[in-house]
């Protein structure tokens, strides 16, 4: 007996072994078909993961940038970057879209733009609440120190002047305070935008930013530049064809006829509630009554008036706003970008030719990885065959 048999018929596991299966070579070729038929199993499924990751990284190396070889490649790319920029922006400030953008409320530019106008309205208004306290002492100090020969109960158009530009002057920072905060917000929405657009030619960014930054600063000049003629106009005309005016006027000239009652009797009490006031004690007023009746129909003529000049602020800041926005997507950007691009600091579209080497990088890296990854999906489909053309000869 051979050593091999001895082995086969005296070991407790090997001694099992059906008798057909008994010897090495027997057994080798069986354990090779068991080993065979397992990888054969594990085959497809790492088939389905090369093939994976080769479409991921595929489609990676497909939204890299073109590599751009010559100018007007180049050119065509930038203009591309301009006009898709144009259009987010477009979207995003003038249609109030913020689909690009659904998670990040600061590019809801639409509602952040209504946000801005709703705290400067009620900033303006804040700043001119009717003063409870010494009622009607400011309108009777300038109707003593205007006074001048000539009718009485004659109410100067000076004397309103007076008045309504020293209300001008206290809110004229306002307007100017906010068309800063306005456009410093519209620089950060602008940059983020140009940025994204841009993200695939860093060499464009600078230049891109700085271009955003001083066409931004133009724009803010020129805002400042309005509001203060607006503010000067406001200071220098009192009119207004809104017919609001005359009839708010007449509704708080109404009261004057109760409001005089308690300043020609001294019995009665001095507290009186008037509309768009509130409830405020007049007896200080019986000091001045030469004078009272006047100052009395200056605050209340001031008060409607005053109504019309606040919404006039308002509403003139929203148009002029919309009105800047748009002239700065659709007329001025584009030029202000192209002319910092072709200044000797800007490089050019030139500077578009030179692949970033982060880009490079990045390029080489995937390529690399997709031959690598087709090698193996050959090499697998090659064992694949090969466990399927063994089969066969087995079967055959």
């Amino acid at each position: 007996m051979t050593d091999e048999q001895r082995l086969f018929s005296t070991h407790p596991l090997l001694s099992k072994i059906d008798k057909s299966m008994v010897s090495v070579p027997i057994l080798a070729q069986k354990l090779v078909r068991i080993q065979a038929s397992i990888i054969s199993k594990c085959l497809p499924e790492i088939v389905r993961k090369i093939n994976d990751k080769l479409a991921l990284n595929l489609a990676e190396l497909n939204r890299l940038p073109q590599h751009l070889t010559s100018v007007a490649e180049a050119l065509t790319a930038f203009m591309r970057i301009l006009s898709s920029s144009k259009d987010s922006l477009k979207k995003i400030l003038l249609s109030g879209e913020f689909d690009e953008y659904p998670d990040e409320k600061e590019m809801h530019s639409a509602a952040r733009l209504v946000e801005m106008l709703d705290q400067y309205s009620n900033e303006l208004h804040s700043k001119n609440l009717e003063k409870v306290e010494g009622f009607l002492m400011e309108e009777v100090m300038v109707l003593q120190e205007t006074k001048g020969i000539g009718l009485p109960n004659f109410l100067p158009r000076a004397v309103f002047f007076n008045v309504l530009q020293r209300k001008v002057k206290e809110i004229a920072s306002s307007p100017e305070d906010f068309v800063g905060k306005l456009w410093n917000y519209l620089e950060r929405v602008v940059i983020i935008v140009l940025m994204y657009h841009c993200e695939n030619y860093p060499q464009l960014q600078s230049s891109t930013r700085r271009a955003a930054q001083n066409l931004i600063a133009k724009k803010k000049n020129e805002s400042v530049d309005w509001v203060r003629e607006i503010i000067g106009m406001e200071k220098l005309t009192d009119y207004t064809c809104n017919p609001d005016y005359l009839t708010t006027y007449s509704k708080f000239m109404a009261q004057q006829h109760m409001f005089m009652e308690i300043m020609n009797d001294h019995g009665k009490c001095s507290v009186i509630n008037l509309e768009g006031v509130g409830e405020i004690d007049v007896g200080h007023l019986r000091k001045h009554l030469d004078v009272v009746q006047q100052a009395f129909d200056l605050k209340m003529r001031m008060m409607a008036y005053w109504k019309i000049v606040l919404m006039r602020l308002v509403d003139s800041m929203a148009l002029h706003i919309m009105f800047s926005i748009r002239n700065m997507i659709n007329k001025e950007m584009e030029n202000e970008i192209i002319q910092d691009l072709m200044t000797p600091h800007g490089g050019g579209i030139e500077r578009m030719l030179i692949e970033s080497p982060l880009v490079a990088e990045k390029r080489n890296r995937l390529k690399k990885s997709v031959k690598l990854l087709k090698e193996s999906k050959e090499v697998v489909a090659n064992i694949m065959d090969r466990i399927s053309l063994h089969d066969d000869h087995e079967r055959g």
